[in-house]
């Protein structure tokens, strides 16, 4: 049984830390924040995913799960140092890489014997040499430890998943021991011949920047394809559904919607341009997906404002789903906040809901009306503006809605509602890139 330590009980580390426990290891998940310790010791999750309580109930139960906000001392009992701090954005979209070199610097300092040093964080290239030389700088010993980079591919709301049957698990390393080492702490994954794929240090690191960047210029150029289908006529699901059957292509990540945001798109984005500029290579299609994203986001405000002819001041709106995507808690970079804030500017007051995430939008948004449902949010309002694609959103009763509502204006920017649905309740409604009933 492998002892791993995890420093960082954010998304990417407790749900490496729960899935790595299930995985048959023992796992210390460890924080400086000690309310967060406690509130974990007591069985309040710092986020929503789905299927995490229960996972983390069964392997505290079954001794192999534990909470610590004592870091040198995990560091001390584990042969296994995963550090899952954030990477934020930082000046001129690098990644602030201070929170990671604080754990390294930590880690240095209590290599009481041989332990593999592994980063999930996600880091610029050549971060990995950068903790090594620190770590080295500071310890005699220079055979105290190995340096793995095992990056993350987790989708927020199917995380655990994810981790648990992943598509590839990628461990960059130089030492023979540590990839040894770590393919037996993925071992149910390797016995199952779920691929793992062994790289150097800086492969590993540019694969997690490759992957997501790609991802997000999928959806980017998916957004401007419906936005073109929009002026030529023509049916963007029908498009993308066309598309996703070439297997060049598959359907993945061909979902037009409002823009991407969350914690990894956006950041990595910029990150990974950051580096090319660094490195005097153009990215040109990076610099797109970036610009096409802000105007997917802006375009969705001038839907709105199209459908009441412009004249939006001191209407009354609901904004249904507040999430950047369904079955998570998280609000960064949503495509909410910036039709909130746009709408604010225009004289807008707006109602809101979401399944999970009011509060979390009530810590950065505090001048709108919040409802714990999603039938009184829309009482006495002129529009319903859909956000998020939660799945009690797809079976809305419209009648219902209609009823309530002072105006009759849907703006769905998800296209998850049925359009002859709409109109035969008199809606006034737009989409994203579909051909109008």
């Amino acid at each position: 049984m492998n002892k791993i330590t995890i420093i960082g009980t954010g998304y990417v580390g407790l749900v490496t830390g729960v899935g790595m426990a299930e995985f048959g290891n023992r796992v210390i998940c460890s924080d400086i924040d000690k309310t967060k310790i406690k509130n974990l010791n007591s069985g309040v999750l710092p986020i929503y995913e789905l299927g995490l309580e229960e996972t983390i109930k069964r392997n505290i139960k079954n001794n192999r799960l534990s909470f610590s906000s004592d870091v040198k001392e995990s560091i001390i009992k584990s042969d296994v140092i995963v550090i899952a701090v954030g990477t934020p954005e930082g000046e001129n979209g690098k990644a602030d890489m201070s929170y990671v070199l604080s754990v390294a610097k930590t880690i240095s300092k209590n290599l009481n014997d041989y332990k593999i040093v592994v980063t999930k964080s996600t880091v610029p290239i050549g971060s990995g040499k950068q903790i090594i030389d620190l770590i080295n700088n500071r310890v005699n010993n220079q055979n105290l430890f190995d340096y793995v980079s095992n990056p993350e591919f987790l989708r927020e709301g199917s995380a655990l998943k994810d981790f648990l049957w992943p598509d590839r698990v990628i461990i960059g390393t130089d030492s023979e021991k540590a990839y040894e080492i770590m393919r037996n702490v993925y071992r149910p994954l390797y016995i199952n011949t779920n691929p793992i794929v062994h790289t150097s240090v800086e492969t590993a690191e540019m694969i997690k920047y490759a992957s997501n960047s790609f991802l997000a210029l999928k959806i980017s150029y998916i957004n401007e394809i419906a936005n073109l289908c929009e002026a030529v006529g023509a049916d963007v699901h029908k498009v993308a559904n066309a598309m996703g059957q070439d297997g060049r292509i598959s359907d993945k990540f061909l979902h037009p919607g409002p823009g991407f945001g969350g914690s990894c798109f956006p950041k990595d984005l910029e990150a990974l341009l950051a580096i090319s500029e660094k490195n005097n290579v153009k990215m040109k299609t990076v610099e797109a997906a970036i610009i096409a994203n802000y105007n997917q986001k802006q375009r969705m405000v001038e839907k709105i404002i199209n459908l009441f002819h412009g004249d939006i001041k001191n209407k009354k709106i609901a904004i249904l789903g507040l999430a950047f995507k369904a079955n998570t808690d998280d609000i960064r970079e949503s495509s909410a906040i910036n039709m909130i804030n746009s709408l604010n500017s225009h004289g807008v007051s707006i109602n809101a809901y979401d399944p999970i995430a009011n509060n979390e939008m009530a810590k950065i948004i505090n001048n709108i009306n919040y409802f714990d449902n999603l039938y009184d949010a829309v009482n006495k309002v002129d529009a319903v503006i859909i956000m998020t694609e939660w799945n009690e959103f797809r079976s809305l009763d419209l009648k219902k809605i209609k009823r309530k509502m002072s105006g009759n204006i849907l703006l769905d920017t998800r296209n998850i509602i049925n359009m002859d649905e709409l109109s035969a309740q008199g809606f006034v409604y737009d989409n994203v890139g579909r051909i109008k009933k």
